[in-house]
């Protein structure tokens, strides 16, 4: 009988056809009985690193995770996919410990999973030396180290487990950890530095959003509503806000449940479950919620609150979309809420004290910056981002805003601040400014002030959103909870001497248009009858219905229609033991379904190397990438005569997009046709214009920023963009 490979079980077992970047590489690693560090951000395929070899080492893995709900999901889902693994811990009764222990004992289990504090005790040792170990996996390292985000001691007697059993490789295993934690994870389990093995953090399929936050209630329905009939996860910085959130959303008839360590155990355990198995579509809760859930459909993460920190944001949002479909991640953000963090920070000891004030400051400046999301935040973890757009943040999908003079505005807002005695915030000055007869106006007096009802040019958002511009250019300080605005002398200075400000008069929050569908265009009719037929089966088998199959392969049953158990098998997802136990069942709601709305079955596209770790269709996310089919397309449409205007139309995305497409293609060595009409896109000046292609034609088209700091950043980056393709149109 030939001996199973990597790539056999991987499909035969876990129903994929290949491995995701690095997965292969560390498996053949740990084969090799290297000890392995192994650093892939959530949703990038960390537990098949373990779980593969697992099957073909001769005895025992041993898991170390600090995580019993998350345990009891992995275990659920390997015995569903038919793979022998148990766990032990607190959750079991007596008898089903010792029953377990006795399968252990027989080697009847390739997978076991256990709490470390389970796993320090006599009773364990004992049981590991009476069998074969041949790997211990520690999943979510970062708890072994005091500079990571979720410190636990007990991970630190670890490597008393490496000295009983030298004989079994160790594989180490974290979705976030900073260069400071990594080093600490390598030197308390005695690693070589070799063996690391660290994935982009990136995490394409999530849409970063960060909105001004004013009315944070309407703001939660308002995003609510792009998610009917969808999971998702909302935070909150206290208990109190959890509970108060969580009423209100279940008074406006939300499926809704909260979560924090304030409520009872048995209430927080039945609430989660709810959750994991759709019974309940919505958690309201603190940071304690989710580190233990596996659960792959959440679509959206909404922080109602500021986090404490970039690695704890990260987490959390990293809980959305493991499946890899699009989903969604808001972060509702004031001055105030960072002040009142940072009023909270400073009542803790030194040097936890410096250390979290800078996690804050390294937030609020992720938060108000203007640039890509994904710069700052992958910068945290060492990671430097390159592409010029991401095409899945607010920042990129809005483009740059061109520079106006706002000194008018700037000036009445700054005399506003002054007139009402700089003891209020940003709030109350844009409601005297706007003629509001609301309370708190009328209890000051200052419907009598000389600035009262001067700004009804902008909007209250508009007005806000420039107090907070005032703030980052240093005319205003925000000082203490309520974060009350105080002038600058910088302030004082502008106002005596009438200085021009250029800054951005934005507009109203929109939020972007994006399809949650995910990478395939799928009949939707069919996959809400599988989801519902799914939640029957799970119901029935007691576990929840991502164990039985993923969204993700849901949208492939639902996009390609299989109507027999050999295409069947040929969707992600579906090994050889789930097709034999439900392939007949969703086959027959496939077959129906087509046969009612005369559908034929469709061809899946067979896998190919790097095109199907990246399945996705999206054009906004090709941008910025090597040539795909999607570039190569947009560009042929071009050089065939299409034009920009024409070509945003078709694909419904912005002019920058484009851009991105054709200046792709072109450095790529392709030729472009001439670019005539498109200085017709162009608003500059006609001596800016030469300007720019003076500079590009000095320093070439690769990169934007030696052009625009070449031109003392008199062109904005929207403009230089259709100056490259002129110029890039131009070479042979």
């Amino acid at each position: 009988m030939t001996a199973p490979t990597p790539e056999s079980l991987l499909k035969s077992v876990f129903g994929f056809d290949e491995f995701k970047p690095l997965q292969r590489e560390v498996i053949a690693n740990v084969l090799k009985k290297r000890d392995t560090l192994v650093i892939m951000p959530t949703g990038s395929g960390k537990s098949l690193c373990y779980q593969l070899p697992a099957l073909i080492f001769p005895g025992l893995t041993v898991v170390v995770s600090p995580l019993i709900a998350l345990m009891k999901d992995q275990v659920e889902g390997l015995q569903e996919a038919g793979v022998p693994a148990l766990f032990l811990n607190s959750s079991l009764s007596f008898e089903e410990y010792n029953e377990n222990m006795r399968e252990v004992q027989g080697g009847k289990v390739k997978l076991l999973y256990v709490a470390p504090e389970t796993l320090l005790t006599p009773r364990l040792f004992a049981l590991l030396a009476s069998v074969q170990l041949d790997c211990l996996t520690i999943d979510e390292a970062h708890c072994i180290s005091e500079w990571g985000h979720d410190f636990r001691p007990e991970y630190r007697l670890l490597v008393e487990v490496r000295q009983r059993f030298p004989q079994a490789v160790c594989m180490a295993l974290t979705a976030s950890a900073t260069l400071r934690v990594r080093q600490d994870i390598q030197t308390s389990l005695r690693f070589e530095t070799s063996n690391e093995f660290i994935a982009s953090f990136d995490r394409p399929n999530l849409l970063i959003e960060v909105a001004a936050k004013n009315n944070p209630l309407a703001q939660t329905l308002e995003f609510l509503g792009r998610f009917k009939d969808q999971s998702g996860i909302i935070y909150c910085f206290t208990r109190k806000q959890v509970d108060s959130l969580a009423a209100y959303l279940a008074q406006k008839g939300y499926s809704v449940r909260p979560y924090h360590a304030g409520l009872e155990d048995e209430e927080r355990r039945r609430n989660q479950e709810l959750f994991i198995r759709d019974d309940v579509q919505i958690m309201v809760a603190t940071i304690a919620f989710g580190m233990g859930i596996d659960k792959p459909n959440i679509r959206f993460i909404l922080h109602y609150d500021l986090p404490k920190s970039l690695e704890g944001y990260y987490q959390e949002i990293g809980r959305a979309g493991r499946d890899g479909l699009t989903s969604v991640c808001r972060l509702l953000y004031n001055y105030g809420d960072a002040m009142k963090l940072k009023y909270f920070l400073d009542e803790k000891e030194e040097p936890e004290r410096t250390v979290s004030q800078q996690h804050l400051q390294a937030m609020t400046r992720y938060a108000e910056s203007v640039a890509c999301r994904r710069v700052p935040l992958l910068a945290y973890f060492g990671e430097t981002y390159t592409t010029q757009n991401c095409g899945m943040c607010d920042n990129c999908l809005e483009g740059a805003k061109a520079q106006v003079d706002i000194s008018v505005v700037a000036q009445k807002f700054l005399s506003c601040v002054a007139r009402t005695g700089e003891r209020f915030g940003a709030g109350h000055v844009a409601d005297v400014l706007l003629g509001s007869a609301n309370e708190k106006v009328l209890r000051y007096g200052h419907q009598g002030l000389s600035t009262y009802g001067i700004g009804k040019e902008l909007t209250r958002k508009q007005w806000m959103n420039l107090g907070r511009q005032l703030v980052q250019k240093g005319l205003l300080e925000e000082e203490g909870e309520y974060a009350v605005l105080r002038m600058t002398p910088k302030a004082y200075t502008f106002l005596k001497n009438k200085e021009t400000l250029l800054g951005v008069l934005k507009e109203e929050d929109k939020a972007p248009q994006v399809k949650v569908k995910g990478e395939l265009e799928y009949d939707a009719g069919l996959f809400e009858l599988l989801r519902k037929e799914r939640k029957v089966l799970a119901d029935g088998e007691n576990v929840p219905p991502y164990i039985i199959f993923s969204d993700r392969t849901l949208v492939e049953m639902a996009a390609y229609y299989p109507m027999s158990e050999t295409s069947l098998r040929q969707i992600s997802g579906v090994g050889s033991v789930k097709a034999g136990r439900y392939g007949t069942i969703f086959l027959k709601v496939i077959q129906t379904y087509c046969q009612e709305h005369k559908l034929a079955e469709k061809t899946r596209p067979a896998a190919t190397g790097a095109a199907a770790r990246s399945t996705r269709t999206s054009l906004v996310r090709e941008a910025g990438a090597q040539p795909g089919s999607r570039t190569q397309e947009v560009a042929q449409a071009y050089n065939d005569g299409e034009t920009i205007d024409r070509l945003m139309e078709r694909y419904g995305v912005n002019r920058s997009t484009i851009l991105d497409h054709l200046a792709n293609y072109a450095l790529a060595g392709n030729a472009l046709r001439p670019g005539e009409d498109l200085l017709e896109q162009s608003k500059l000046r006609p001596e800016l214009q030469n300007a720019a292609l003076r500079a590009f034609r000095e320093l070439g088209g690769r990169q934007l920023k030696p052009v625009y700091e070449r031109l003392s950043g008199a062109v904005n980056y929207d403009e230089l963009k259709i100056m490259r393709l002129v110029y890039l149109s131009e070479q042979e």
